[in-house]
């Protein structure tokens, strides 16, 4: 809220689930959109529509599967992401580099939350 000066965000992408779906819904504008992707601290449990109301809040739940629905749809799109990567549209945070003999450290060190971004595996 303090990035907003108060006002709240426009939207959150919610990835976590469980654990901070409350937290992103107050988080949002009136108007705002919550999109929760993921559920990696478990599932959202059961929630009354209401509590969406409090903010006239816009609520979607996208799947993978429904963005690729065919072959030609996942290589459009795949294009797409590789072509915007190669204009430097997007950046990629690379937490480490492992050779190949270490990638069992790499596995640990992920394991230990003692990484951030993406980690490569060095093959040559």
């Amino acid at each position: 809220m303090e990035v907003s000066q108060g006002a709240g965000a426009h939207v959150v992408y919610d990835g976590v689930g469980k654990d901070t779906f409350d937290e992103s819904i107050a988080s949002l504008r009136r108007r705002g959109t919550m999109v929760l992707y993921g559920a990696a601290s478990g599932p959202v449990p059961a929630f009354e529509p209401t509590k969406l109301a409090v903010g006239s809040i816009f609520f979607t739940r996208p799947s993978l599967g429904d963005f690729v629905a065919n072959r030609l749809e996942l290589i459009w799109r795949a294009n797409e992401v590789f072509a915007a990567f190669r204009r430097g549209d997007m950046q990629v945070a690379i937490g480490g580099r492992y050779p190949l003999a270490s990638a069992s450290q790499a596995h640990i060190d992920l394991e230990g939350r003692k990484t951030t971004g993406k980690l490569v595996i060095q093959v040559r």
